[in-house]
């Protein structure tokens, strides 16, 4: 009889992004963060070289990054996506990749259309569809979409010292954090439906 090969546990991947516009293409993604919700020793960042010569001033200003640096000196978008996708499907042998974002429409836009562009594929699926944190939220407590801002969620879960600095690198730990309280939250009410993230030990 064939011994029944148990499952790996879903890992979430909170991702990050900083751009200089509101949509890629026209405009660039010139920041990538990425951390395991529960494992904060894994993680990922890079800073990317500009794709065009459009920028929204007030757009680049938000990540504090100098555009002419990045041009000089951030690896290209094809460098930078390559590293991105490896290291996500690094964590295969450990689990199973699940994309998490906040919100998972802007910051999965970006990161879609940049694997899609540059890797001919995204380590989230064909969709690179993934979790949203307000939505899940929302989900978990029954609260309304006004109540779901992270901010407020972190107060719910009595989360101190977590600033949101908008360094992608940075903002990928703390919403790695912060869903990491959440599925705890999500222990205490469901238990039996918790995803097992802690069951990996790379």
């Amino acid at each position: 009889m064939t011994e029944k090969i148990k499952e790996l546990p879903e890992i979430f991947i909170a991702v990050d992004v900083e751009a200089d516009g509101p949509i890629p293409g026209p405009y660039s993604m010139i920041s990538l963060g990425m951390a395991v919700a529960g494992h904060p020793e894994l993680s990922f960042y890079s800073e990317i070289k500009p794709i065009s010569e459009e920028f929204d001033p007030a757009a680049l200003a938000v990540s504090g990054l100098d555009r002419d640096h990045l041009i000089r000196n951030a690896p290209d978008a094809a460098q930078a996506i390559r590293a991105a996708y490896d290291w996500v499907n690094s964590l295969r042998k450990i689990g199973r990749p699940v994309f998490l974002a906040a919100p998972a429409v802007w910051d999965g836009m970006f990161v879609h259309w940049y694997f899609m562009r540059y890797v001919g594929a995204s380590p989230f699926g064909s969709t690179g569809s993934g979790v949203d944190l307000r939505s899940y939220w929302m989900g978990l407590t029954g609260c309304e979409w006004v109540e779901s801002r992270k901010g407020k969620i972190k107060y719910a879960l009595n989360l101190e010292g977590l600033p949101h600095t908008h360094h992608a690198g940075e903002d990928a730990m703390e919403l790695a954090q912060v869903f990491a309280a959440v599925l705890k939250s999500r222990a205490e009410l469901h238990p039996a439906t918790l995803p097992q993230v802690d069951k990996f030990n790379p």
